[in-house]
């Protein structure tokens, strides 16, 4: 498989599946599934041509997990990171002493007076370890890692989700829980 193409695909599924499908015109179930039949040929109306073949690699080698097919493969859908409302039926853990998240500079000033919010998606996002952060936070530039709390706050009450691919999600993290100096 051409790694480009396929990293093409990867980035229009995460805009049709995550944030956008109507840029399409494709319908999401509440659970966040599409049909893979619709969304291949919505897909090719659009002018983003692969057959199921490509999409199944996508999915098995996304190196973000981004991705899940239902036990037959007719339905795909993201496996978080939505910015519009749908449940992912997801279920509440109990986490590690410390999860992380990686950011950059220019939101810290913001975070230290409101904390990580969720902003337009469903959940903030952590991670279990530092190496995960910082290739998130790298997206945007020089990472900096802050380091949650994450024991103390389902302590006093906080819920905790894991998604499928394993990207920790609450609701929000207030301030008093990050540690800033990682």
């Amino acid at each position: 498989m051409n790694e480009k193409i396929a990293k093409s695909v990867s980035k229009f599924l995460s805009l049709v599946l995550r944030h956008s499908p109507e840029t399409i015109g494709l319908k999401l179930d509440k659970n966040g599934w599409a049909d893979v039949d619709e969304l291949i040929e919505k897909c090719h109306q659009f002018g983003k041509e692969f057959d199921f073949e490509l999409l199944e690699e996508v999915v098995e080698t996304n190196d973000k997990k981004r991705f899940t097919f239902n036990e037959d493969l007719t339905k795909i859908r993201a496996n978080q990171g939505h910015s519009i409302d749908v449940e992912l039926n997801l279920k509440e853990y109990e986490p590690n002493d410390f999860l992380y998240h990686g950011t950059v500079e220019k939101f810290i000033d913001l975070i230290k007076e409101k904390g990580l919010q969720k902003m337009s998606r469903q959940y903030v996002h952590l991670s279990k370890d530092k190496e995960t952060a910082v290739k998130v936070g790298s997206r945007r530039g020089k990472p900096i890692i802050l380091k949650v709390e994450a024991k103390k706050m389902f302590e006093n009450g906080f819920k905790f989700y894991l998604s499928e691919n394993n990207v920790w999600l609450i609701d929000e993290v207030p301030a008093e829980y990050i540690d800033f100096e990682v």
